[in-house]
């Protein structure tokens, strides 16, 4: 082969790369015929629609975006879920795409028209008004050079409505909002962090797409509740001068979307839904759903327009008729988010005023009240006849640990009070309620009972331990349901180290109540065991020559301090794990 032929070999090869987008060849496998392989890491190129369901004969706007790199040719197809086949047919294709013929359908498929550079193409597809498609899927090849092409590259699921023509209300529809391209061409915000809505039920999930400039924007929100879930921009991160959209259910039950402003913690001012089109709603095994693009601009006290930026707030709660209630739950975003540039937004870490609850009443509520409680229970005998301020060592200690156990709760109390402004709705707050009342009911219920000879005496000790019993379960409820509010880990960790906690403190509670059990029972044995005078005369020195006898003269107090030893170790460790875990949270 002379010069000639080897440069019109390479000549050929370099302009095989279709540049008139004629690629009819690739319809089924989306391949472009370069005879290289498709690059197999993360595309740079993304494929997003307007909404996240169709109905049948309903329009759908497709973008085709880079994140740099422009692209010079792409092919594009909507398939059913699962299929290989195009569905449906794009209609009022830009100037520099073209309609193909796939799988003898006219226009089944969308390419570029020439070579040049392209960053962004905005293409319509419209559903087949007589096609019984479910799902569908759009799919999308891009190629960067004739070396560099990414193959069948997807968009999110698209699932159908059941309803025919283009609509503006709200459709029922299945959930399909998913975390797919957070921080590529949309903002995210979720619960736990980093959470998927469509592979985790338990996912508080928000997002925010910039569709064309002119476009606006396309919200997604959903959360496992069955009242409503809101997200609500803010100046700072606190209730009060915010734009809220909220996902609710209408009077008939069905999911729908409102608008609101927040000037704190009152009921929201309703306003109108204004420039939002596109939404689509459902409600499906507990988790509510609602999609929707807006053009309204975010307005609070500050500042109004789309280029600002906002703290996002996300809250929960009960709705009864279409009308919101209470939120029960809330979190906000670490930092400020401009809704015009994607990013991954991480939860703020819990207020200092609330990590100081959570420490004192797990302090409280794990050792000094447990400690408290602990002594009064197996050691009174310990040091009998040694006098503190003339009372028993046992009792002084007793009633010090306690105290500091019921002002630890009370300061609690009163900073989570302070916080929420108020009366805070929630089993927590409940049980808190609960743990403050019998905390606060123990010491008065003390310093009114009779003398320990008195015949009535029986009736104080019976409702003084049941009272104990009562506010150290209300006490470790408290601290679980608190947990599950503050762990916003996948795991929990923190919830399953509090049932470790559990486990260990009844362990050692039936270590010492086996512990002393025997030992009263070995006492009465040795004591039934010989006569009175006897006892009177050798008890001492017989008892040393009984093994059992030798064994509570000598370590029976040893032993009785090595388990509380071991179990305030026990008790320190894993508050030590869970403080940390506050700390971070």
């Amino acid at each position: 082969m002379d010069l000639r032929g080897l440069l019109l070999v390479c000549a050929v090869s370099r302009v095989w790369g279709y540049p008139s987008g004629k690629v009819t060849g690739s319809c089924s496998d989306l391949t472009p015929q370069h005879s290289r392989l498709a690059r197999t890491t993360q595309s740079p190129y993304t494929v997003t629609t307007d909404k996240s369901s169709y109905g049948l004969g309903e329009q759908v706007t497709v973008y085709l975006k880079t994140s740099g790199t422009p692209f010079t040719g792409f092919l594009l197809e909507a398939r059913e879920a699962g299929s290989s086949t195009p569905v449906g047919s794009f209609v009022a294709t830009p100037s520099n795409t073209q309609g193909l013929t796939c799988s003898q359908r006219s226009n089944s498929a969308l390419s570029h028209t020439s070579a040049s550079s392209k960053t962004i193409i905005q293409a319509t597809w419209q559903s087949d008004p007589s096609q019984n498609t479910n799902s569908i899927q759009f799919h999308a090849s891009f190629v960067q050079s004739y070396n560099t092409f990414w193959v069948d590259v997807k968009s999110p699921v698209l699932s159908r409505s059941g309803t025919s023509g283009s609509s503006t209300g709200a459709t029922s529809t299945t959930n399909t909002i998913s975390s797919a391209n957070c921080g590529v061409t949309k903002s995210c915000f979720s619960q736990p962090s980093g959470c998927d809505p469509s592979s985790n039920s338990q996912c508080f999930f928000m997002s925010a797409m910039p569709l064309t400039p002119s476009s606006g924007i396309r919200y997604e929100l959903t959360g496992p509740t069955s009242g409503y879930v809101a997200f609500g921009f803010s100046d700072d991160q606190m209730m009060g001068n915010d734009d809220i959209y909220i996902c609710t259910l209408d009077n008939s039950g069905m999911a729908t979307v409102q608008h609101a402003y927040s000037t704190g913690h009152t009921m929201p001012t309703s306003l109108p839904l204004g420039n939002v089109t596109g939404v689509t709603a459902s409600i499906q095994n507990g988790v509510i759903g609602c999609s929707f693009t807006s053009t309204n601009a975010i307005s609070t006290q500050r500042a109004s327009g789309l280029s600002s930026t906002y703290y996002i707030l996300f809250v929960d709660g009960p709705s009864t008729n279409g009308q919101i209630q209470m939120h029960k739950d809330s979190f906000s975003s670490a930092t400020k988010m401009d809704v015009t540039t994607p990013q991954i937004l991480g939860s703020a870490g819990l207020p200092e005023i609330m990590q100081a609850h959570g420490t004192l009443m797990l302090i409280a509520w794990m050792t000094t009240g447990s400690l408290g409680m602990m002594i009064a229970r197996y050691f009174k005998g310990m040091a009998k006849g040694v006098n503190l301020c003339g009372k028993d060592i046992w009792f002084v200690v007793h009633v010090t640990l306690m105290i500091v156990t019921v002002s630890a709760t009370i300061i609690a109390f009163i900073l989570t009070f302070v916080y929420n402004m108020g009366w805070a709705e929630g089993v927590h707050s409940v049980l808190g309620c609960l743990v403050m009342i019998f905390s606060l009911i123990q010491p008065l219920l003390a310093l009114m009972r009779c003398a320990p000879q008195h015949p009535q005496r029986f009736l104080f000790n019976v409702a003084h331990s049941f009272i104990a019993m009562a506010v150290k379960g209300l006490a470790v409820a408290a601290i679980f349901t608190g947990l599950q509010i503050v762990d916003t880990t996948t795991s929990q960790w923190m919830v399953k180290l509090m049932g470790g906690f559990v486990a260990w403190e009844l362990l050692s509670y039936t270590m010492l109540e086996v512990f002393i059990r025997w030992k009263h029972q070995t006492e009465s044995r040795l004591q039934s065991s010989m006569p009175d005078t006897a006892m009177e005369l050798t008890g001492h020195r017989t008892r040393n020559h009984d093994p059992a006898a030798a064994m509570l003269n000598s370590e029976g107090v040893q032993v009785d301090v090595v388990l509380v030893v071991i179990y305030f170790l026990g008790n320190l460790c894993f508050l030590v794990a869970l403080l940390a875990g506050i700390g971070t949270s």
